[in-house]
């Protein structure tokens, strides 16, 4: 199945069932208000939101109405968590390699995670809203599941059976405020605006083939002002994948129904597929050049992240976002 949130009935949005080319889509009203009522209440939610969404895809149902993805907010428009890793280490390689730093051995053997904000997220089409393009804004193009309860100290192999739901991210971030943040070694927060979900999450039995059985296994492809930058495979060249994401931040408390758990920025080792972010794109251009060409976004860019399936539909709507420039009070 695969599932929206409409921008209405209040801070979590209106829950609707949406068919698989994403034209037609229905309320969810009967069943839960919201994503996250669903999520809380997912046994006995879930098979009642299949069974609309085969309804839905075989026509049966009176009440659809025409699936605008301008009017949807990202599936959660609010988590209680939001927590991502870095599994894609060809990514962090070359960012690192790029300005003379290496890895610590330890990200090759368990993953590296952080948690970040999940008060305020953005729609897919909302504007990228940052003060000073001196602040390097940049995209970083990535996937997500969204989990129900998952207990504390589940192990790698029960973890695949928490993810309910698969989405993509633009995760945002600020290159120029980084370095400072995360020299206080607390973490990251001024340099990681809200973030951008796809209109649509779906459910991995509904990915089929291309839910690769912990991890999503299409290309993510990712535009800026219509030039394509990158379009790595996501389960290409991972590290880990989110059996280990789960296990992990698992391992000393529970996890929440409705938290959403990210791999990072998708990246593969054959430099063909291009890029998911800018600051990899300049660090391959430094590694092979010695100085970086592309610029970071300006005020008017536009970035555009999508993912196919294999007949050209595409799975999750898409992430469309122009940056403009805020007004400080």
């Amino acid at each position: 199945m695969k599932l929206a949130s409409l921008k209405e009935g209040g801070r979590d949005g209106a829950l609707v069932v949406v068919n698989r080319d994403l034209s037609a889509a229905v309320r969810a009203t009967g069943i839960a208000p919201t994503l996250q009522a669903a999520l809380d209440d997912w046994t006995r939610c879930a098979p009642m939101l299949e069974t609309l969404y085969a309804e839905l895809e075989g026509g049966g149902r009176e009440d659809a109405f025409s699936f605008d993805q301008r009017l949807a907010h990202s599936p959660l428009p609010r988590a209680y968590q939001w927590s991502e890793g870095s599994v894609y280490l060809a990514h962090l390689e070359r960012c690192r390699r790029a300005t003379n730093r290496y890895l610590p051995a330890t990200l090759y053997e368990e993953p590296a995670m952080y948690q970040g904000a999940s008060d305020s997220f953005v729609g897919p089409r909302d504007s990228i809203i940052v003060h000073d393009e001196a602040w390097d804004i940049d995209l970083e193009a990535g996937i997500c599941v969204i989990t129900d309860d998952v207990p504390m100290g589940v192990g790698r192999d029960s973890a695949a059976a928490h993810i309910k739901l698969v989405l993509l991210v633009n995760d945002v971030s600020l290159r120029a405020l980084q370095p400072a943040e995360m020299a206080k070694g607390l973490g990251v927060l001024q340099c990681k605006p809200a973030n951008a979900f796809s209109p649509v999450a779906v459910s991995p039995g509904t990915l089929g083939e291309a839910w690769a059985g912990a991890m999503l296994s299409r290309p993510v492809v990712s535009r800026v002002n219509g030039t394509l930058l990158g379009q790595p495979d996501g389960a290409t060249d991972a590290s880990f994948d989110f059996r280990d994401l789960i296990s992990h931040l698992a391992r000393t408390r529970e996890i929440e129904a409705g938290s959403i758990i990210g791999v990072g920025t998708v990246a593969n080792r054959d430099e063909s597929r291009g890029t998911s972010c800018i600051l990899e794109k300049r660090a391959l251009e430094i590694l092979s050049g010695g100085v970086p060409t592309t610029p970071f976004l300006k005020h008017g860019d536009k970035v555009r992240i999508e993912a196919f399936h294999e007949d050209g539909v595409s799975i999750f709507g898409v992430i469309e976002q122009a940056v403009v420039c805020s007004r400080r009070s």
